[in-house]
C-alpha cells in the first residue's frame, strides 16, 4: 500500500490534533456547503476557508498537484463546456464561441466548488492513518458493510496495480512490445485482463475464508476518546463558516 503522505519535520499539524469523527463531520458539512454556494460573493470565503485548513494540514504542495491530475481532466472539460455555452449575455466572442456571463460566473462556481472540496478532503484525511478513518467512521455509525469496503478497497487496490504491473513486466520479458490497436495486442490485453480478474476472484475468496474464520462479522465494540474542548471548539467555528458559506451562496 502506498505510503501516507509525510507531515512537516517539525511535529504533528495542528489539524491532526481535531478529533477525527468531529473532522469527517465538518468535513461533509462544508462540502454540503461549498456545493450549495450559487453566488460569486461566496468564492473568496471558500478559498479563505480552504486555504487555511491546508495550512494547518502543514502537507506538501506536491502531493495535492499529482492527485488533482487525472480529476482536473473530466473538470476543466465540464468547465470548459459551461464557458462557452449560448447566451443572449454574450460578454465577448473567441472565434465563432461566445462567451457570457452566466458561463463565466458558471465556470467560476464550478471550479472553485471542485478544487476546495477535493483540497478540503486531501487535508482532513491525508493527515491521519487510514485506521483511524476507519474507527471514526465506525464510531459515526457508518454501516459496518460500507466501511469494511472501504478499508478492503484501500487495502488491495495497491495490491491489484501492483500485480498488473508485474503481470505487464513478464509479458515485456517474454518479448511482448505494444504496437497500437493490432491484434496481437488486443489479445494480450485481453489475457492479463482476464488473468488479473481470475487472481482477485482467488484472492478475495481466500481472504472471506481467513476472515470468517477470525471471526469477521461479529461487531466489536471499539472505545473512542472523549472530544475535548478543543475539539467542540474547531467544530463549532466550522459550522459558523459553513453557515456563512450558506447565508451568502
Amino acid at each position: 500500500m502506498s505510503p501516507m503522505p509525510t507531515v512537516s519535520a517539525t511535529g504533528i499539524p495542528p489539524l491532526a490534533h481535531w478529533d477525527a469523527r468531529l473532522r469527517l463531520v465538518a468535513l461533509l458539512l462544508l462540502a454540503f456547503a461549498f456545493s450549495a454556494a450559487t453566488q460569486l460573493r461566496a468564492v473568496p470565503l471558500m478559498l479563505g476557508i480552504t486555504t487555511v485548513f491546508w495550512l494547518l494540514s502543514r502537507l506538501p504542495l506536491g502531493n495535492l498537484l499529482r492527485r488533482l491530475r487525472y480529476p482536473s481532466i473530466l473538470v476543466l472539460c465540464m468547465a470548459l463546456a459551461l464557458l462557452l455555452r449560448r447566451s443572449p449575455n454574450t460578454l465577448f466572442h473567441v472565434g465563432s464561441f461566445g462567451i457570457s456571463q452566466e458561463g463565466a460566473q458558471a465556470t467560476a462556481l464550478l471550479l472553485t466548488r471542485f478544487y476546495c472540496i477535493l483540497t478540503l478532503a486531501f487535508a482532513f484525511l491525508s493527515i491521519s492513518p487510514l485506521l483511524h478513518i476507519i474507527e471514526a467512521l465506525r464510531a459515526l455509525r457508518v454501516p459496518f458493510i460500507m466501511v469494511d469496503m472501504a478499508l478492503l478497497m484501500a487495502r488491495y487496490l495497491e495490491v491489484l496495480k501492483q500485480d498488473l504491473h508485474n503481470m505487464k513486466l513478464a509479458t515485456q520479458l517474454r518479448g511482448f512490445r505494444s504496437t497500437g490497436w493490432s491484434m496481437h495486442t488486443v489479445k494480450t490485453q485481453s489475457w492479463l485482463a482476464a488473468s488479473l480478474l481470475l487472481r482477485s476472484y482467488e484472492r478475495a475468496d481466500g481472504i472471506y475464508k481467513a476472515m470468517r474464520l477470525r471471526g469477521y462479522g461479529q461487531k466489536a465494540g471499539l472505545r473512542h476518546p472523549p472530544l475535548t474542548h478543543r475539539d467542540w471548539l474547531f467544530f463549532a467555528i466550522t459550522v459558523l463558516l459553513a453557515a456563512t458559506i450558506f447565508w451568502l451562496g
